[in-house]
């Protein structure tokens, strides 16, 4: 129970904080094309599913990996509602692709505050992009706490960069 409620908080949340119009996660599962398709999955013999190639063109919202959070706050701003979505609807269409959730904190806080602190933070983007019809299998999410800083120093601008849960694809 304390799950379903924490879990429906974070779209609640996300959903409010959003200032632009943006479509219903019920919409997600529509089927609608949004070019993210798996149509052609395998790449021309390198081994690697096609859809890296998706992952990786810099024009493309799927190339963003990264969703920023306020300090002590795990609730996923609504500026990082849409790529959140983005690849949940590219994990739904491409049965074969996971993704591995890395919550990170910045280094203020004990360790073990900031690895519960981690964990919600990948929990909470879990938790959006299976309600937005990513399998839950497809999907595993991890704390590392304060240990895999992206900038290293004191002051807003360096923690700033360290509260994030990071998308990394397997196989990638």
């Amino acid at each position: 129970m304390k799950k379903l409620l924490s879990v429906l908080l974070i779209v609640l949340l996300s959903a409010c904080a959003s200032q632009t119009t943006q479509p219903e996660v019920d919409d997600l599962s529509a089927g609608a094309d949004d070019g993210l398709g798996g149509s052609d999955l395998m790449g021309s013999g390198s081994g690697r599913p096609g859809y890296f190639s998706q992952l990786q063109d810099p024009n493309s919202i799927l190339s963003q990996r990264s969703v920023y959070y306020d300090y002590d706050s795990y609730t996923v701003k609504g500026e990082y509602r849409e790529l959140v979505l983005s690849h949940a609807r590219f994990l739904r269409d491409n049965a074969d692709a996971s993704v591995i959730l890395q919550g990170n904190t910045d280094d203020r806080g004990s360790r073990e505050y900031n690895l519960a602190l981690g964990q919600r933070r990948a929990d909470s983007v879990r938790n959006m992009m299976t309600l937005a019809g990513a399998r839950d299998g497809q999907i595993e999410s991890v704390s590392l706490g304060e240990e895999k800083p992206r900038a290293l120093g004191y002051g807003e601008s360096a923690w700033s960069q360290n509260r994030r849960t990071d998308i990394l694809y397997r196989g990638e």
